[in-house]
C-alpha cells in the first residue's frame, strides 16, 4: 500500500493537469449519476483523485465526502474547493476499509476509476452495499482489462514490482458485474463508449 501511495503521490500534479480523456463520455456519465441524485443525498466518493468530478457533483447533493489514499491528490483537491468556495463538500485522505460510517446511512457512493486498482474489490463492494440506504446507488466506472489488453497481464506486475505502474487487478466485465449482484445490488444502468472502455455502471441496493 505504501508504494502505490507513493506512486500516486508522484504523479498527483502531472495527474491534475491532464485533460479528461473523452470529454463526451465523461459528460453523459455525469449526466446520468444527477439523474439519480436529489438535494438532500449524503454521497460517499472512494478514489476521488484530485477532486474534479466530486466538485461539479456537489451543487446536486447534500454533502459529498471524498476520500483518496494520496496524500498530494487530496490536498490539490482541497486547494480546489478553496478556489470555487465550496461549502458541502469534504476531502480526507483515506481508505475504505478504514472508514467507520454507520450502516445503511448513506444515499449514494461513487467509485469511479478505483475498483481495478484495488486489491480486493469484492471487499469493498460489500462495504458500499452495507453504507448505503435501501434503494440507495453505487455509481462506478471501471476499467476491465480482462476483456482485451492480453499483453498487460504480462508487464503489468513486472511494472508494479518495479514501481512504474500502480496495481492493476485483471477482470472483466462479467465478473464485475457478477461481484455487484453476489454482494445484493440490481444492475440499473450499464453502458460503455466503446470497446474496451471503462464499465459504466449504476447499481442499486434494493429496498
Amino acid at each position: 500500500m505504501v508504494q502505490a501511495t507513493q506512486f500516486w503521490d508522484k504523479i498527483a500534479e502531472k495527474y491534475s493537469e491532464q485533460p479528461i480523456a473523452d470529454e463526451a463520455a465523461y459528460q453523459k456519465k455525469l449526466a446520468v449519476t444527477r439523474n439519480y441524485f436529489h438535494p438532500e443525498m449524503e454521497v460517499l466518493e472512494i478514489g476521488c483523485g484530485t477532486g474534479s468530478t466530486a466538485i461539479l457533483h456537489a451543487p446536486y447533493v447534500k454533502h459529498i465526502r471524498a476520500i483518496d489514499f494520496s496524500e498530494k491528490m487530496i490536498a490539490i483537491a482541497q486547494g480546489k474547493t478553496e478556489v470555487e468556495d465550496i461549502h458541502n463538500l469534504t476531502f480526507e485522505q483515506a481508505l475504505i476499509e478504514d472508514l467507520d460510517i454507520p450502516d445503511q446511512s448513506l444515499d449514494a457512493v461513487l467509485a469511479l476509476s478505483i475498483l481495478h486498482l484495488l486489491r480486493d474489490k469484492e471487499a469493498a463492494i460489500s462495504q458500499v452495499y452495507q453504507m448505503l440506504k435501501p434503494g440507495g446507488i453505487f455509481v462506478t466506472s471501471t476499467a476491465c482489462v480482462g476483456d482485451g489488453m492480453s499483453f498487460f497481464r504480462l508487464i503489468g506486475p513486472v511494472g508494479g514490482r518495479l514501481g512504474l505502474l500502480p496495481f492493476i487487478g485483471i477482470f472483466t466485465s462479467q465478473a464485475l458485474t457478477d461481484s455487484l449482484t453476489q454482494a445484493g445490488f440490481e444492475l440499473d444502468y450499464q453502458w460503455q463508449s466503446g470497446k474496451g472502455k471503462a464499465l459504466f455502471i449504476v447499481a442499486k441496493k434494493s429496498g
